[in-house]
């Protein structure tokens, strides 16, 4: 019987951590975060302005980073809240036009900004000057004096119980977000997370009056316990984690923040890995492909471009049983439930363009944009869709904060001059670490890993991955290089 609960696994090892969130038995979202390269979104910098460009409304800024970070003059007014009052975002944009970056910041300015957007491909990553620091139950907007509230709170009551608790503890000068998971909580635990971010922005404070410009001024948590801080609530039957380490700082972290939910934090024990006992590693890997099948027989394909992404329904296997009609429109309402879970199991972001199967009847087409618009209420991501088109195309944006899977997961091919895509070596590299861990334990003597002479290079440089191996399973394991094997292809012998 396929499992219905609400659950997150946690992957980890010493230098990856996988999770996924599990929505009714199926895999929603996917997050990786190697040691080696963690993300920077969340980070606060004392950084040093570079370049101001008047024509474009932006800036450059030095902040320690192997690209300039970019600065919009948007990411110096007042903060644009997604999520939250739609009285606060309208105000935003009334104000918005009044600010030129020319009139408010010079070359050779220091300024402490905040990661808003990881750098992606060739484009640095971008920062806002309005700082957030995410709470459990708030997040505090040291720089915005107002006080807002997640629309996914949806009694009138509550919220106005919330607010009134928030805007009669909270100091002058601080503003706060008060998100969804607060919710049902009481004063006190309320005011015990405003004053613990409190005085961790008095401390970033401190930090930089004696730090170097640029400089990095916080970190944000890392990828297990920001799972935890923002996606583990009382809609989650369990969080499942599959390394005793990760499990006790977890269970530290539960225990000091949300200890109602500590009962629901399980150890992962088994024999098998986390990934392979729920069938995660398939959905994966069908996650990567660009042909999705649709249960009618009919199937979507999702082309990932530079500059948007593309993508088509089609009727495929399916030919219905009534008109070509209700063919048509059975198969693009099917399309729109999976297209809306792929978006956001994939990450996708940007300007995204929607081929539906032509519909000649002009209920029909409102029927798909309806549907589409509906199913989209449901995603985190801000999104905009326009009208569907007598073609029967939609054109939409997806907010994009980090990078989608397959950019996550792939590099670009190294055999077509980067027209398509392969597995990373760091993706090929940690295959191989769970294929050994499921190996090494049925062997007697050493093992021998033959792999592509690229993938050979990172292992070499990364001696600690295979000396973790060797030493919990007491087996060697020699590397040989084979200069024919495609950069996906190892082999274990």
């Amino acid at each position: 019987m396929k499992n219905e609960r609400n659950e997150i696994l946690i992957n980890a090892n010493p230098f990856e951590t996988r999770v996924t969130v599990m929505e009714h038995g199926r895999l929603a979202e996917f997050y990786v975060e190697r040691k080696k390269d963690r993300g920077i979104t969340g980070n606060i910098y004392k950084g040093k302005v570079v370049r101001v460009l008047p024509g474009m409304q932006s800036a450059f800024l030095e902040v320690g980073l192997q690209r300039t970070a970019f600065l919009h003059v948007t990411d110096i007014q007042e903060p644009s809240l997604s999520g939250v009052d739609e009285e606060e975002e309208e105000r935003h944009e009334r104000h918005a036009s009044f600010t030129r970056i020319q009139d408010v910041l010079k070359e050779g300015q220091e300024i402490v900004v905040q990661a808003a957007k990881e750098p992606i491909g060739t484009k640095g990553a971008r920062v806002t000057s309005y700082i957030s620091l995410a709470g459990r139950y708030l997040v505090l907007m040291p720089t915005y004096d107002k006080v807002a509230i997640s629309r996914r709170i949806s009694s009138d009551k509550e919220r106005r119980r919330l607010r009134e608790i928030v805007s009669s503890v909270r100091p002058p000068g601080f503003g706060f977000i008060i998100r969804t998971v607060c919710e049902g909580m009481n004063k006190e635990e309320i005011r015990a997370d405003m004053d613990f971010l409190i005085k961790l922005w008095q401390s970033i404070l401190k930090k930089k009056e004696t730090s170097p410009t640029p400089s990095l001024l916080y970190e944000e948590l890392d990828l297990t316990l920001r799972t935890i801080r923002d996606l583990f609530s009382r809609d989650i039957d369990r969080l499942v984690i599959d390394s005793k380490p990760e499990y006790e700082r977890a269970k530290r972290f539960i225990e000091d923040f949300m200890p109602h939910l500590a009962g629901r934090l399980e150890l992962y024990e088994g024999a098998e890995d986390i990934f392979d006992a729920h069938g995660i590693e398939i959905e994966l890997a069908d996650a990567m492909e660009k042909k999705v099948w649709l249960r009618s027989g009919g199937h979507i394909v999702i082309d990932q471009m530079e500059a948007l992404t593309a993508i088509d329904v089609n009727t495929g296997k399916y030919v219905g049983k009534k008109s070509s009609e209700d063919t048509i429109l059975k198969t693009n309402l099917e399309a729109v439930a999976e297209i809306v879970y792929q978006l956001r199991l994939r990450n996708i972001g940007g300007i995204i363009v929607i081929d539906f199967i032509d519909m000649a009847r002009s209920a029909d087409r409102e029927k798909v944009y309806n549907t589409l618009k509906d199913a989209l209420k449901a995603d985190k991501a801000r999104t905009n869709i326009l009208k569907i088109s007598e073609l029967g195309i939609v054109e939409m944006t997806r907010k994009r904060v980090r990078e989608s899977l397959t950019q996550s997961l792939c590099e670009p091919c190294p055999y077509c001059d980067g027209n398509g895509l392969v597995k990373g070596r760091d993706t090929i590299v940690m295959e191989i670490y769970r294929e050994l861990q499921r190996e090494l334990p049925l062997r007697k003597k050493k093992a021998t890993l033959y792999v592509s002479p690229s993938v050979a290079e990172v292992l070499q440089a990364e001696k600690a991955i295979m000396e973790d191996l060797e030493r919990r399973f007491g087996r060697k394991v020699v590397i040989k290089p084979v200069e024919r094997f495609h950069q996906e292809r190892y082999e274990i012998a």
